[in-house]
């Protein structure tokens, strides 16, 4: 694939500025008829790389009485079984790998708080295929070569940091590998070194604004022109509030380490309207979460992805548990768009027999004045009966009378929005867990 991009590397575009078609690489260009025969070509061939290096995956498909050739169209993939997390957690640390280990070149692994982390390996060739997909990723964002890009996203066993990292070098950019943490230094470092594009989750996004905040600095005189969220779920309404109290772009890049990392799928800047799904590596569909149907385009469900060229670790149907919808492509035609992830299969909360996502309490939090875009959802027993508070810091300006009031607007919009009474208590500002990347948004106490 040409990641290559022609024209003087000094051109600076203007905020905004969609990418010129000259900077796109060769599979941007193919029309949708060209792209799906392409993923039928890799498909069957991943399916057979598969079966015969992959014990697990041997065994899957004989149980389902099925075979690599047994499929001849992209829709003889539904007769495949599925591949979840806890088939990387039984097989660990590489029974999932399709490669000797002599050519495995860097493994990544999750975090692990959950029960064993799942371990995902690369080859020489799925690490240039991952820096090209990450490169494609800024391109589609607004970078261009010669371009800062500033990642806070954490470096380690975790794929976003070096994920980010080699594609903004092959993109042609200038790194600088900020990591997590450090928030007061990395809010220094933006001031200095004078970044166009930053790299990070969403919600340290909101910790570094406060920090400029803080050392009474405008966000929005910054140099930031684009900014790259990813690794948890994110709402319109956050993208609103970094976009107006930062003045950049907030686009969406979406991945996980299963699947490849950051860079499977982009939102581009000058359309804003979902991820362009990059559909010449990966395959996508969407599965009703309950009877496992695959459903057709337009219709939410969870995301399951098959990988299309990865050596080492092929996933066949991966189950993301990301809720979404497929959509058709507009700023790159070929490739179909995923909505912004609306929630987790596994993240919904049923309370009192609603079903409820943390982004619908998001959503609320972030039209309220007086309260800081910080929250944390507290789940209890009262009785026999489920609680839910809601717990959201007040911005440092917040005059009690005005935290009160807030309060109120925030258990009328949950119930008004999303149907359950919940207890409100707006708290002093940082008071709430932090960490270095995603913020922990529930806590569950209702099996103590």
């Amino acid at each position: 694939m040409s990641t290559d991009p022609t024209g003087p590397a000094d051109v600076r575009p203007r905020r905004g500025e969609p990418l010129p078609a000259n900077l796109w690489d060769d599979a941007e260009r193919l029309p949708r008829e060209e792209v799906r025969d392409l993923q039928l070509r890799r498909l069957r061939r991943t399916l057979r790389h598969a079966y015969d290096n992959v014990e697990l995956y041997r065994e899957k498909f004989d149980r389902a009485g099925v075979t690599p050739d047994d499929c001849r169209t992209p829709e003889d993939l539904a007769r495949f079984p599925f591949t979840t997390k806890a088939d990387l957690r039984e097989t660990y640390p590489f029974g999932m790998f399709a490669v000797p280990l002599s050519e495995v070149r860097r493994i990544h692994a999750s975090s692990g708080t959950t029960g064993r982390p799942t371990v995902v390996g690369y080859t020489e060739r799925d690490l240039s295929t991952w820096a090209d997909l990450v490169a494609r990723s800024l391109r589609a964002a607004g970078g261009r070569p010669g371009h800062k890009v500033h990642i806070s996203y954490g470096y380690g066993l975790f794929t976003g940091g070096l994920g980010a990292h080699y594609g903004a070098e092959r993109a042609g950019c200038t790194v600088i590998p900020a990591s997590g943490g450090m928030t007061a230094r990395q809010v220094q470092i933006i001031q200095d070194f004078r970044p166009e594009i930053i790299m990070v989750t969403p919600s340290y996004m909101l910790t570094l604004l406060d920090e400029f905040e803080k050392q009474g600095v405008d966000p929005r005189s910054t140099s930031l022109e684009v900014g790259m969220f990813g690794a948890e779920p994110w709402t319109e309404e956050m993208r609103h509030e970094i976009e107006e109290r930062m003045d950049l772009h907030a686009v969406d890049i979406y991945g996980l380490s299963e699947v490849m990392g950051p860079g499977v799928a982009q939102e581009c800047v000058d359309t804003k309207d979902g991820l362009h799904v990059w559909e010449d590596h990966f395959l996508p569909e969407i599965v009703d979460p309950f009877t496992d149907d695959v459903l057709a385009d337009g219709e939410s469900g969870e995301l399951v992805f098959t990988s299309l060229t990865k050596e080492a670790l092929p996933v066949i149907r991966y189950r993301t548990r990301d809720l979404t919808r497929l959509l058709p492509g507009t700023a790159r035609a070929g490739f179909r768009r995923i909505e912004k992830i609306t929630g987790r299969c596994d993240d919904m909360i049923i309370l009192r027999g609603v079903n409820v996502f943390p982004t619908q309490i998001e959503e609320v939090v972030l039209r309220t004045p007086g309260v800081a875009p910080h929250f944390q959802i507290d789940l209890s027993r009262r009785g026999r009966m489920d609680h839910m508070t809601v717990r959201v810091e007040a911005r440092p300006d917040a005059a009690p009378e005005q935290r009160e009031s807030a309060a109120g607007a925030i258990a009328q919009g949950v119930k008004d929005g999303v149907g359950i009474s919940v207890e409100v208590a707006v708290v002093d500002p940082e008071t709430l867990e932090r960490s270095l990347g995603k913020l922990r948004r529930v806590r569950d106490r209702r099996g103590a």
